[in-house]
C-alpha cells in the first residue's frame, strides 16, 4: 500500500495500556487521546505517543463520559494544548465556544465537532451544521450522524465534496454506518477513526485499526 495514498487512521485510545497503544503505533497515523474515558493518567500517556495526538474531552449530551463541570472539562482542553496536542476536539454546542477556540489555536490546531447521536438529517441541515463549524474558526470541521440506512452513507460523505476548501472529517455511526466511516478520507475526508482493539470501541459501528487497514489494503489503496 502506497504511503503517498495512504488514508490517514486516528486510532482512539480509551484507557491507559502502554503495549496495545506501542503496537498500534505501527499502523496509526495519529491517536486520539479520550480525556472522558482515561480519565487522570491522560497526560502521562499523552506525552509517551510518538505520533501526532488529538485531545477530546467529550459531553455527555454528545456521547462522552465526562461528568465534571465546564470549566474543568475546558481547562482540560487547553491543558492538552498546552502539553503538545496537534488537535484540541471542541464541540459546536460547547458553550462557551466563542472563548474557547481562540484560547485553544495559539497551542494547536481547533476541530470543531457536532454528533447527531439519533440520526442522519438532510443536506441542507448538515450544510448548516458545517457553515457554524467554520463560522466559530475551525481549523477543522467534523460532523458525524447515525446511520438508520444505507442511503445515509452517501448523504454525509456528499458534505465532503460540497466543502473542497474545507478541512472536514464526516461520516455516519452505527453498524449502517460503517461504510461511511471507511470511505470518509477517499472522499475527500481528513482522517477518519478506528478502535485500537475490539474491546476499546467508543462509539457504535468503530472499525478497529487492523480491520481499516487490511480493508484498504485489499482495496489495493
Amino acid at each position: 500500500m502506497s504511503k503517498k495514498n495512504s488514508p490517514r487512521i486516528c486510532a482512539v485510545i480509551t484507557r491507559n495500556d502502554p503495549g496495545l497503544i506501542a503496537a498500534a503505533s505501527r499502523y496509526a497515523d495519529l491517536f486520539e487521546v479520550r480525556i472522558d474515558l482515561i480519565g487522570g493518567d491522560w497526560l502521562k500517556l499523552a506525552k509517551m505517543l510518538r505520533k501526532p495526538w488529538l485531545a477530546t474531552n467529550r459531553l455527555k449530551i454528545e456521547g462522552g463520559a465526562w461528568d465534571g463541570s465546564e470549566e474543568a472539562r475546558r481547562n482540560e482542553l487547553l491543558k492538552a494544548a498546552k502539553a503538545g496536542a496537534s488537535i484540541v476536539d471542541v464541540e459546536l454546542a460547547s458553550p462557551d465556544i466563542g472563548e474557547i477556540v481562540p484560547q485553544i489555536k495559539k497551542y494547536s490546531l481547533c476541530l470543531v465537532s457536532h454528533h447527531n447521536n439519533r440520526r442522519t438529517p438532510a443536506s441542507a441541515t448538515l450544510r448548516r451544521v458545517i457553515e457554524a463549524e467554520i463560522a466559530a474558526d475551525a481549523d477543522i470541521c467534523k460532523l458525524v450522524t447515525t446511520a438508520r440506512n444505507s442511503e445515509d452513507n452517501l448523504t454525509i460523505l456528499s458534505v465532503i465534496g460540497e466543502y473542497r476548501q474545507t478541512r472536514i472529517v464526516a461520516f455516519a455511526q452505527g453498524p449502517r454506518g460503517q461504510l461511511s466511516r471507511l470511505l470518509c478520507p477517499l472522499a475527500g475526508g481528513d482522517f477518519t477513526y478506528a478502535a485500537i482493539d475490539g474491546a476499546e470501541t467508543a462509539a457504535p459501528g468503530q472499525l478497529t485499526l487492523s480491520q481499516m487497514r487490511r480493508l484498504y489494503g485489499v482495496s489495493g489503496l
